[in-house]
């Protein structure tokens, strides 16, 4: 098993016992080859809720720039609802697993297709 599909089990988990979803690991496949090589890295690969200019990147790079969301209220709100269904207690956020959950919530996997 190559560490990048170590990382994708791990991130299915995550998605299935933190957030009760069933992950679709064919999406969730594909956002996280999307992410790059910052998968790698420790830091790169996490999100911290609780930091507002890493959120503001969160929306600027991926929300609008790769989903090609317009700017509003609407992608601060999703963003605050996929770090709430993430647990704020949760230090260890997977930039993946968030990126997916915001692709699902403005159902744009297409993006991805």
């Amino acid at each position: 098993m190559s560490k990048r599909d170590e990382l994708i089990t791990k991130y299915a988990a995550d998605i299935k016992d933190k957030i009760g979803q069933t992950p679709d690991v064919d999406f969730l496949t594909k956002v996280t080859i999307g992410c790059g090589p910052s998968i790698y890295n420790k830091d790169a690969a996490t999100v911290s809720g609780s930091d507002a200019a890493e959120l503001e990147t969160v929306k600027k790079n991926f929300l609008i720039k790769k989903l090609g969301l317009s700017d509003g209220p609407k992608l601060d709100e999703a963003i605050a609802s996929v770090m709430d269904a993430y647990g704020k207690s949760n230090r260890n956020k997977y930039r993946a697993v968030v990126y997916y959950l915001l692709a699902k919530h403005f159902k744009k996997e297409s993006v991805y297709k």
